[in-house]
């Protein structure tokens, strides 16, 4: 179980997480976090969530942010702000290192999401920009479907492509790591349901 203070470091990606207020911290509401990145820090990918607002505070240094068709470049002080739904990436938009404060409405598994990437990141089990290789992708996107999906394609076809894939892996052991007791519990279903503010936009 994640906790606050605790820090995660991905070597691929060039991200160092640190949790401020976990889910159990604040009964699923939201998962609060700091990030570092590095010069080339990065996310792995473009990606959506399907059912969570993210809140982008820059504290140091320069971030682009893709937020759609829209290219968003934030400084200190600036606020980008990610609704449901919407496809988005970011990357560190300057020479020197960059820091944000992060929080994502409601938690839902992200803390499990995180502590999984920068695992595989460590196991050497990812690609030069920190995606997961097939068929741990497979298992990932799986697991963590309500946190987090592929921009574009309709959810229902990416996971009939994946699920040979998904298949694949189970035969090989590779879904050991995600057999662990379910946290969403009925009010996480409401916070992922309950309606957004309008009134957040970026900066």
């Amino acid at each position: 179980m994640a906790f606050s203070g605790q820090v995660l470091e991905n070597p691929v990606s060039g991200e160092r997480i640190t949790f401020r207020k976990t889910r159990a911290d604040t009964g699923g509401d939201l998962l609060a976090i700091d990030v570092e990145l590095t010069p080339d820090g990065h996310v792995p990918g473009a990606h959506v969530h399907p059912h969570q607002e993210e809140r982008f505070e820059v504290l140091s240094g320069v971030m682009k942010f893709q937020r759609g068709l829209k290219t968003v470049v934030a400084r200190a002080g600036d606020v980008v702000v990610i609704a449901p739904g919407t496809v988005h990436r970011f990357t560190n938009g300057g020479s020197e290192p960059a820091r944000m404060r992060v929080e994502i409405r409601p938690a839902l598994q992200m803390e499990e999401l995180f502590e999984t990437t920068v695992a595989l990141a460590r196991e050497g089990r990812t690609g030069r920009r920190g995606m997961p290789k097939p068929l741990d992708l497979a298992l990932f996107m799986s697991t963590f479907d309500a946190e987090v999906r592929a921009p574009l394609a309709p959810n229902g076809l990416v996971r009939a492509v994946m699920a040979p894939a998904s298949w694949l892996a189970r035969r090989r052991g590779l879904d050991a790591r995600y057999r662990r007791p379910a946290v969403r519990g009925p009010q996480a279903r409401r916070d992922s349901r309950r309606p957004r503010a309008r009134s957040l936009r970026s900066a």
